[in-house]
């Protein structure tokens, strides 16, 4: 019997090995493991089995905060149901008179992605914002730019394309890694054992003096660790999903019950896929990691469609534009700037009442040295950023940006918004001044940036100024 290790390592080589996999059920009517007598990582591609893409399929386009109505016959009742259930917040659907009788309005909330309703209707939910500009959107919000592996991504031509390629980049390295062995780690484990192993448990053996085995505390180097585990799971619900092309599907599935035979399959959250140390063993599991926590939170709740579990697609545009100007801010402040992204914000002696700030402005006063540390910036920042995935200002902006700037005891309180409004504001409140900043998503994004860093740190000065 082989030790997990060195399972890993012949797979690892391409030696073929008879291992047990576990059998999970992925997709309709899988191929049975038991019956398979190589291990599934050295199958061919055209063996495991995949449900065929649905040539009947109508496909609904729902333009952002643009209402379209359908026959009512074309969605039943059952659907509209669910729809309002679980993905209410992305598409609202009304029921709406017409003089050709009844009609479901159907209105995209500002989300971008496609939902899978029945085998034969899908909703693709489109935003007014430029293709190209979401994926380099995604790209800063994640952090994926400065990735090598993700070249030739801004030639798709929509977001589902620009999904199943990050699904088979995702499924390809993953597929290198397992061929160059996985990063392992020792963890601590407690067995009782024939013999000694690490750390014997003294006690325990004084007082049962005829226990034949030895109760031991000790480290075992292992693969099924965190950072391995992560893949899995992201894997499993990429195939789950069925998502993308044939050849995208077929290698997500490969790599996925690769993985599975030697790492634990357990549910993991996207936030678990960051804030994580990396070194030069594991180094090149930074990119993964960060491709899982991408697909972990836009995959949405899941839905049984015939014999299938289906997950959707979805984008959030209010917290992708929100995560795209903090990434990018981050990369192109000055150093005299530090900047933190969601601050928490505790109300009274109790807490009780808390909130976030979108981004808050500090200087930096440890500018002149190679690394920034985080506790060296002065309590009362420049200013804080509150940015607004919507075309027109209202009260409740100026309101909530007012709140933030006085807990922080900010002089200078800034909404940005993704275009121009027709009443651009700059008034004082008090001792606090609130203005409105453009940061436009309809051309090109490091001149829109550059423009309203620009216009930002110009406000920032002028302000300080006045005071």
């Amino acid at each position: 019997m082989l030790s997990p290790l060195r399972l890993i390592s012949r797979v690892g080589r391409g030696q073929k090995t008879s291992s047990n996999i576990k059998n999970i059920p992925l997709l309709p009517a899988p191929l049975p493991l038991c019956s398979l007598p190589l291990p599934l990582c050295s199958l061919p591609l055209c063996s495991l089995p995949l449900p065929m893409p649905n040539s009947q399929l109508k496909i609904i386009e729902l333009v952002e905060h643009q209402p379209q109505t359908i026959a009512r016959e074309e969605m039943p009742q059952g659907v509209v149901e669910e729809l309002r259930a679980k993905y209410g917040s992305a598409v609202k659907v009304e029921l709406k008179d017409s003089k050709t009788g009844d009609r479901w309005q159907l209105l995209n909330r500002g989300w971008a992605g496609y939902i899978p309703l029945t085998p034969e209707l899908g909703l693709r939910l489109q935003p007014k914002v430029p293709l190209k500009n979401i994926f380099g959107m995604l790209e800063y919000a994640y952090q994926l730019k400065s990735f090598q592996i993700l070249q030739g991504l801004m030639d798709c031509q929509s977001l589902e394309e620009y999904c199943d390629r990050l699904a088979g980049i995702l499924a390809r390295n993953v597929s290198d890694r397992l061929a160059k062995g996985l990063y392992q780690a020792y963890l601590p484990k407690t067995d009782k054992l024939a013999g000694v192993r690490g750390r014997l448990d003294l006690q325990q053996a004084i007082r049962e003096p005829w226990q034949v085995k030895l109760k031991c505390y000790y480290n075992e180097r292992t693969g099924d660790i965190e950072e391995n585990q992560i893949l899995a799971w992201t894997l499993h619900c990429i195939a789950r999903a069925g998502l993308g092309r044939e050849e995208t599907r077929l290698a997500v599935l490969k790599s996925d019950r690769a993985l599975q035979g030697f790492v634990t399959l357990r549910p993991f959250s996207p936030k678990d896929c960051s804030g994580r140390q990396y070194h030069r063993l594991n180094y090149d599991y930074q990119p993964l990691h960060a491709l899982c926590r991408f697909f972990l939170e836009h995959l949405g709740p899941s839905h049984e469609i015939g014999d299938r579990e289906i997950f959707p697609f979805l984008v959030d545009m209010a917290k992708l534009y929100e995560r795209f100007v903090a990434e990018w801010l981050k990369t192109h402040l000055p150093p005299s700037y530090y900047l933190k992204f969601q601050e928490r914000v505790d109300i009274g002696a109790s807490k009780a009442v808390r909130f976030r700030i979108d981004l808050v402005i500090y200087h930096n006063s440890n500018a002149g040295y190679p690394t920034r540390d985080r506790n060296s910036f002065r309590n009362t920042p420049y200013c804080i950023v509150d940015t607004k995935y919507k075309l027109q200002l209202s009260a409740s902006d100026v309101t909530q940006a007012i709140a933030y700037a006085v807990s922080k005891t900010s002089p200078l309180a800034v909404l940005a918004y993704p275009a121009p409004s027709r009443q651009p504001l700059d008034e004082w409140v008090g001792n606090i001044r609130i203005r409105s900043i453009v940061f436009s998503l309809d051309g090109d994004l490091e001149k829109a940036g550059q423009a309203f860093l620009s216009d930002l740190l110009d406000r920032i000065r002028l302000n300080s100024y006045s005071l």
